[in-house]
């Protein structure tokens, strides 16, 4: 039978002989931390794991007896569940994260789509206390940066623009991505996989910018060219109807629509 994660803690940790509280002080947890793992009620957060393995002098596999990729697995599985609310229904794409979040507390990538569900306008503090908190614990560049962008949102929301422009400073102005240098370098199956994955992420933010330019033009009183680029937008998602990922638009399909009905009744 396969040992689980906080049997196999325990086992090193007393075959090191030392306390509950000298691991947690080595690494930097608290002790009621380590109880939680070694009683199998929680895992360690996912950035512990090269600490834990370099403190007990074995390897990932060994420490993990693979239940690392089972972990990330399932906290794919409950990212992609929550991303199926996070314009439709927030609060249950909340919910579910926050169970999942029960059971792998402090990690960084179910902390992160948390923030895409927090309403930041509402209430900005909540929004900066949790991306202060990642900013200072991730190890993961994407994720700081995209905590840094949450952070700013909340405090242009606060009328703090300078505080904002603090945050977004802090962001490198980049032209190009890890995922689309993987799809120009790499061949099959790998090419594949990078360049699908960039070209959804890449869609998302066109139909996002190309609303912030409707949003402009209808600020500057005109309505007609922000129908003709809120139709346009609406077009594309209708272009990749086909595409099964499609459904994951359905909101933005949504949005277009409505917009484009609230402005025509202007």
């Amino acid at each position: 039978m396969k040992l689980l994660l906080g049997n196999k803690i325990k086992a090193l940790r007393k075959a090191r002989g030392i306390t509950q509280e000298q691991l947690a002080d080595a690494i930097g947890v608290s002790f009621q931390a380590v109880s939680k793992w070694e009683n199998n009620i929680a895992l360690p957060d996912i950035t512990l794991a090269p600490s834990l393995a370099n403190y007990f002098g074995v390897t990932m596999d060994e420490l993990f007896e693979f239940n690392l990729k089972e972990m990330n697995e399932k906290i794919d599985t409950v990212c992609a569940e929550a991303y199926k609310y996070r314009e439709s229904n927030p609060e249950e794409g909340r919910r579910i994260l926050e169970e999942g979040l029960k059971q792998y507390p402090d990690n960084d990538i179910l902390l992160n789509n948390l923030l895409y569900v927090m309403n930041y306008t509402n209430n900005p503090d909540e929004t900066i206390t949790l991306a202060s908190r990642l900013i200072e614990k991730t190890t993961e560049n994407d994720i700081k940066y995209d905590a840094l962008r949450f952070l700013a949102y909340a405090y242009n929301a606060k009328g703090d623009t300078a505080s904002a422009v603090a945050a977004m400073e802090q962001i490198p102005e980049l032209y190009f991505t890890k995922l689309s240098e993987m799809a120009f370098i790499l061949t099959g199956e790998p090419k594949y996989e990078a360049a699908e994955k960039q070209k959804w992420i890449s869609f998302e933010i066109l139909l996002q910018m190309m609303w912030k330019i409707a949003e402009c033009y209808e600020v500057d009183g005109k309505t007609s060219e922000a129908i003709s680029e809120t139709m346009r937008a609406l077009a594309l998602v209708e272009a990749l109807h086909e595409e099964p990922k499609i459904e994951l638009f359905q909101s933005y399909f949504e949005f277009f629509k409505n917009q484009i009905e609230r402005m025509k009744n202007k």
